[in-house]
């Protein structure tokens, strides 16, 4: 499988269940636990987006439950980190340590110049752009 191939297939409810597997703590789930976790109507339909990472060669079936077998960064999934079992768009370290440069800042801010609000403003604008596009691709995930 190759990485396009996976990026056509990876997407809707197949891409909900990839992102449930791989937010797991161990990478295995069961059929009724992806059924019940994504609210879908029947476990039919779990199986069969299953199935279907199955076939790219993503998940295993071991005894009922899918294993998680191979991580593949496709569309928005390329955007996002993971840490444990929590997945954070990579914008928000960028965010953090421009808000942190941002504080401490503002903190030794003595007197209002020129040069003084070129600075805020040279960090107080790339803050805002990375907020604003780890919020954007927050509300993107699937």
């Amino acid at each position: 499988m190759d990485q396009d191939e996976a990026a056509d297939l990876l997407r809707g409810n197949t891409l909900r269940v990839y992102w449930l597997l791989l937010k797991s703590e161990s990478g295995v789930m069961g059929v009724r636990e992806i059924q019940r976790a994504l609210k879908f109507s029947s476990p039919t339909l779990a199986a069969y987006h299953l199935k279907k990472l199955e076939d790219l060669g993503l998940v295993k079936s071991e005894h009922g439950d899918y294993r998680l077998v191979k991580e593949v960064r496709v569309g928005i999934l390329k955007e996002f980190m993971k840490f444990g079992t929590f997945m954070l768009p990579r914008y928000a370290l960028y965010a953090t340590m421009f808000t942190i440069l941002l504080a401490f800042y503002l903190s030794q801010f003595k007197e209002i110049s020129f040069y003084g609000l070129s600075a805020l403003i040279f960090v107080l604008l790339p803050t805002a752009i990375f907020w604003y596009e780890t919020l954007r691709l927050w509300r993107m995930k699937p």
